[in-house]
């Protein structure tokens, strides 16, 4: 058997990475819209809370070795009916770094085998655990760069 071992370093700090790009920005920044179709900062802050949720499941349902179709969700309307631009950032990222602390806990104890079971998404793709957990920290660099992007546009607006 192999000895996979996985750095969950840049997992956990992608809750550092997100306070340090909305370092410095008022509330008013924060919940500015370029459009009614667009997210604000906040609300790209709750997607990856609620984000962060599912890939705890998600985590739990691999190692637990179930064969349950990974979850999906609906991010935009999770972020939608959770109204969340109206939540504040600082208690959203401190729900992600809860999440981010329990979810290390738990990576912290899986042996090598654990990291290499295995769930099948809902688009029919199998995942390994390693998967998962890696591909949430990609997606949270998305965002990062969603985050500067408002901003820059917000700037360009006034």
């Amino acid at each position: 058997m192999s000895q996979l071992v996985i750095d969950i370093g840049p997992y956990i700090d992608t809750n550092k990475q997100l306070r340090s790009a909305i370092e410095g920005l008022t509330d008013e920044q924060l919940r500015w819209k370029e459009s009614a179709d667009k997210w604000s900062v906040t609300e790209v802050l709750s997607h990856l809370t609620d984000h962060n949720i599912v890939v705890s499941f998600r985590i739990r349902e691999i190692i637990s070795g179930s064969t349950v179709q990974l979850p999906a969700f609906g991010q935009d309307a999770w972020v939608s009916s959770a109204k969340a631009n109206e939540g504040a950032a600082v208690d959203i990222l401190d729900a992600f770094q809860a999440l981010l602390t329990y979810n290390s806990l738990l990576l912290r104890r899986l042996s090598p085998q654990d990291w290499e079971k295995t769930g099948v998404n809902f688009k029919g793709q199998t995942l390994a655990l390693t998967d998962v957990v890696q591909s949430f920290t990609a997606h949270v660099q998305v965002h990062l760069a969603q985050i500067e992007r408002i901003k820059q546009a917000r700037q360009a607006a006034i």
